[in-house]
């Protein structure tokens, strides 16, 4: 089972495989390179740690995701709301619209969100 929590760094890391996906491994290293100013062995060694998590996957020098972007988001977000709000999603979001004016158009589209889960 995958680890769905990610340093900074990491994050960045991950966003660059999900952004050019599938990718041989040399192409990551010359983009991290690049954007993050890596090694070559800072980018295998980071993308093993990743491999090892289950997010990625590197398979005869191509990098593909175990894990979407999308899945990756929501499950660090369930995570978060179980950790600083015990699991309570009414009492995270009444924590952010206590701090944030939400819009019409945002509140029309979290009732959208709501009807459609029921």
């Amino acid at each position: 089972m995958a680890e769905y929590r990610l340093g900074e760094i990491e994050m960045k890391f991950a966003e660059i495989i999900w952004s050019h996906e599938p990718i041989p491994s040399g192409e990551l290293a010359r983009i991290s390179e690049q954007e993050l100013a890596w090694k070559k062995s800072t980018t295998y060694t980071i993308l093993k740690r990743l491999c090892e998590r289950g997010i990625f996957q590197n398979q005869d020098g191509v990098v593909t995701s175990l894990v979407s972007k999308q899945l990756f988001q929501a499950k660090q977000s369930e995570a978060f709301v179980e950790d600083a709000f015990a699991g309570s999603l009414p009492s995270f979001v009444a924590a952010f619209v206590s701090q944030k004016k939400l819009s019409k158009d945002e509140i029309s589209q979290l009732k959208k969100i709501i009807e459609e889960s029921e």
